[in-house]
């Protein structure tokens, strides 16, 4: 277990934004983990938990207290059955899986950040999201002081959310286990369009898993969303504002405004959401208010390759970047009347 003090937290997150922690420690264990984790609980000390760092905005001032970098390691296939380690890199881990034959997974490929935090998020990419593959996760309860097993029916999955993110001093990963399916070496039936259209295939057909899974980081790279140290529409957190769920009245408000705006002829991307809500585009939102690629004057813009990319073009401050973003938050709501949600989670900040 490695301890530094005033140590850089911005080295640890795609942003590359954010000050120093009061004090930085990385657990390679369990054990570790929840050492670290009992210690700041009985002494009161503000504690900041990091995986890849894919998914933070930390303030400018940094954090005072102890930030815990996850760093366990461990993957563990048992025929269809898989189990990860917090801090076991995921895009890694989705490639073993792909070569191992199973799918449920690989079309996450190139997701960044840690294992643990995929189900804290609900993390979802080209229509696959990890709820539908998670059956229990294994966490230190701070509440109760122990450590306990959650099955998927607890967890509180929805989209983009989970009980994990609704309460999050309550508990922390340790492991995530799954249940993949072997299908001869093909994939799960592809439900993103744009995957299927890309394939030349329908949506519901299955393609190789290995060529689903490098279809998916072509995709994903063409648009900034693989990590690339030479590239700055990479230094990001992906997308940074989830697509927006709209009641029935918000949605007919919406395409009322948008008609308004942009004409009678225009369809705004809507997809069913579940009873009574739908579904629509974040990045169409904020293209049609204004905010095209590359937006931006100052050192956090837009990226060039995606709308919902908010990047550090380099020597960006926490508070540049959220400038922009309060900037396209508040010019979409102006356009469209709907309130953009950021994704990533903030330290010391808000929007």
């Amino acid at each position: 277990m490695q301890e530094l003090h005033d140590a850089p937290l911005a080295p640890l997150t795609t942003f590359r934004l954010g000050g120093p922690a009061t004090r930085l420690v990385t657990a390679t264990t369990d054990d570790e983990v929840i050492a670290v984790v009992r210690e700041a609980d009985a002494s009161g000390t503000p504690l900041l938990i990091i995986g890849g760092g894919s998914n933070l905005v930390i303030s400018d001032k940094g954090f005072e207290g102890t930030a815990l970098r996850i760093a366990t390691t461990g993957f563990r296939l048992d025929g269809t059955r898989l189990e990860l380690a917090a801090g076991e890199n995921w895009s890694d881990a989705v490639a073993r899986t792909v070569e191992a034959g199973l799918a449920g997974i690989e079309c996450m490929a190139g997701v960044p950040g840690s294992a643990g935090a995929t189900p804290i998020q609900n993390v979802g990419a080209y229509g696959q999201e990890v709820s539908a593959t998670i059956t229990e996760v294994v966490a230190y309860d701070r509440r109760a002081d122990e450590v306990v097993t959650i099955p998927n029916a607890d967890c509180g999955f929805s989209y983009r959310h989970s009980r994990f993110k609704q309460d999050p001093t309550r508990h922390v990963v340790l492991r995530v286990r799954f249940e993949l399916e072997d299908a001869g070496g093909l994939s799960a039936p592809l439900k993103y369009p744009e995957t299927a259209r890309t394939l030349g295939v329908e949506a519901g057909e299955r393609v190789p898993a290995a060529t689903a899974r490098e279809t998916v980081l072509k995709l994903r790279a063409g648009k900034g969303m693989v990590l690339d140290a030479e590239d700055h529409d990479t230094w990001s957190a992906g997308s940074f504002f989830t697509n927006p769920i709209l009641t029935e009245a918000e949605h007919t408000a919406f395409l009322a405004r948008a008609a308004e705006r942009l004409g009678p002829d225009v369809t705004p991307p809507s997809y069913p959401a579940g009873d009574g809500y739908t579904k629509t585009s974040a990045a169409w939102l904020i293209d049609k208010a204004g905010f095209t690629k590359g937006y931006g004057a100052g050192r956090a813009r837009i990226s060039t390759k995606h709308t919902l990319a908010l990047t550090n073009r380099g020597g960006a401050t926490t508070e540049d970047l959220l400038a922009l973003a309060r900037e396209v938050r508040d010019g979409v709501f102006a356009a469209f009347g709907v309130t953009l949600v950021n994704e990533p989670v903030t330290v010391g900040v808000s929007l």
